[in-house]
């Protein structure tokens, strides 16, 4: 769900210039073939997009082929398709930004609109390369079969036993199917990605660049300025997911931070406020109500002609509403309907996501796993995850506590997974003095604003900044997060925050 309703700004920019940065060849980068070390980059077609992107139309592309498995030497090699596309400027500056996406599983490539329409590329050459196992990588780890299931699973209970049976069934079938085609399962993680990254600014000849990393790419963002800080100038990271303390745990403070952000604003806006007063008691007792008395309901779905059967109850309720910020505005006027019988706003947006085009075969769960149980499982126990939602959400169900939002059945799938633990050292927290810029929303409910100042404690140049009213990934639906963002790449020492002075709630709907 949170996918389809990112909405990208309009500080568009023209992808078609041509950019005289270059690596001191003359040579602007990305148009010469570079061997270094085990990584080679060759100059060539565009990576495949799932639909045609029109800011990759002037982009230089390529492949970079790295070795799967730096830890064996006979390992076999994999290819990661690289786009760059050009800065707008007549004379761009020197220093590339190279994007990470969002996931884990997402691929860059297919988030080149977005950095593109919130005018990343105004000064600077912006790179775009498939993260290993994503989709426009060889191998690419899909598995759509989990998307089928994701689909399915909105007519089941959602936390029920038998479905967590069949949730695991089709993870371990993803887990076979790649295996059975020689993918070592265990190379697709944080260090080895960063490695790739690391080859890629060697390999493309390029002497200094900058990152911008969202959502889960702020974690491999902050791995990598940890493991490969040479050559780097400055760091964006918006939706911040800590790689030390990221897990269960964090999960439910990130959705208790997010929903008070919102039911706050409701409280403030007095007509708001008089419709619906006390949402948040509101929301907890429906989460109770709808875990001991599921609802069911059929919705229609726009494309699809069958109607789709949608079960509510405590545990789809809270990741519904985990997205849901994400439409802030209809929330209040949505839970207020639930509450007087009528299930079908909540139910059509909840079937919506998990339905949609977007959400089938796009998203490489062989890489999302293989983090998920190597750098997060091992180091968190069940009774840690179970603590820190009691922490926050002290009145809801332990049934509906066993299972953290985005990560239901993290556990059992691990355990199917079969991947070693990554050393310990994958949860240090990332040091130094690198210019940093940590942006949160202040409705980001996956990745809760108190992440930036956290990850800021060790970082001596990091400015934090939270945009009021926003949810997760501020960069895709504020122009102001936009307008910060470039003018830290020009003055990471000083980034123009004025616009956050005249930012304004949302106009929350008031039903009848």
């Amino acid at each position: 769900m949170a996918t389809g309703l990112l909405v990208t700004g309009l500080l568009a920019a023209p992808a078609q210039a041509q950019s005289r940065t270059d690596t001191g060849t003359g040579a602007p980068i990305g148009t010469a073939a570079r061997t270094v070390g085990d990584a080679s980059f060759e100059p060539g077609p565009c990576p495949k997009t799932p639909e045609p992107i029109e800011a990759l139309e002037g982009a230089r592309c390529g492949t970079l082929t790295v070795p799967e498995n730096r830890a064996k030497p006979s390992s076999r090699t994999i290819k990661l398709g690289v786009a760059i596309v050009p800065a707008a400027a007549d004379t761009p500056k020197p220093d590339p930004i190279v994007w990470l996406a969002g996931g884990p599983g997402d691929d860059s490539v297919g988030e080149a609109k977005m950095a593109i329409d919130g005018g990343l590329n105004r000064d600077r050459d912006v790179i775009f390369m498939s993260q290993r196992g994503t989709y426009s990588a060889d191998p690419a780890l899909l598995c759509p079969n989990i998307d089928q299931f994701n689909a399915r699973a909105v007519g089941l209970v959602y936390g029920a036993p038998s479905t967590e049976r069949l949730h695991v069934e089709a993870t371990k079938a993803c887990r076979d199917q790649l295996a059975g085609r020689g993918v070592d399962l265990s190379a697709y993680n944080d260090t080895e990605s960063a490695a790739d990254y690391a080859d890629l600014r060697t390999a493309l000849g390029i002497e200094q660049w900058n990152m911008f990393g969202i959502s889960y790419g702020t974690h491999l963002a902050l791995v990598f300025t940890r493991l490969h800080p040479e050559g780097l100038r400055s760091v964006g990271i918006d939706g911040i997911l800590p790689p030390s303390s990221a897990g269960s745990a964090l999960t439910w403070s990130s959705a208790r931070r997010g929903f008070d952000g919102l039911f706050k604003a409701c409280a403030e806006q007095p007509a708001c406020n008089r419709r619906y007063p006390n949402l948040s008691a509101t929301f907890d007792r429906l989460v109770r109500d709808l875990e001991a008395h599921p609802v069911t309901t059929t919705v229609t779905l726009p494309g699809n002609p069958k109607p789709v059967k949608v079960v509510l109850d405590g545990g789809a309720l809270v990741n519904w509403m985990t997205s849901a910020t994400h439409v802030a505005p209809q929330v209040p006027r949505a839970l207020d309907e639930l509450a007087h019988g009528k299930p079908q706003r909540i139910a059509q947006q909840w079937a919506g996501g998990k339905l949609s085009p977007q959400a089938m075969g796009r998203v490489s769960h062989g890489l999302a796993y293989g983090i998920f149980c190597s750098e997060w499982a091992p180091y968190e126990s069940q009774e840690e995850a179970l603590q820190g939602g009691q922490e926050v959400f002290p009145s809801f169900p332990r049934s509906v506590l066993a299972q953290a939002p985005q990560l239901t059945f993290l556990r059992p799938d691990c355990d199917v997974w079969k991947v070693p633990a990554a050393p310990r050292t994958i949860r240090d927290v990332t040091r130094g003095d690198i210019p940093t810029l940590a942006l949160s929303g202040g409705f980001d409910s996956q990745t809760g604003a108190e992440n930036g100042p956290y990850v800021a404690r060790t970082l001596s140049r990091a400015k934090v900044v939270t945009v009021p009213y926003e949810p997760h990934v501020v960069f895709a639906s504020s122009e102001c997060a936009q307008e910060i963002t470039v003018s830290f790449f020009d003055t990471p020492a000083a980034p123009k925050t004025g616009c956050l002075n005249s930012l304004e709630p949302p106009e929350f709907e008031i039903g009848p």
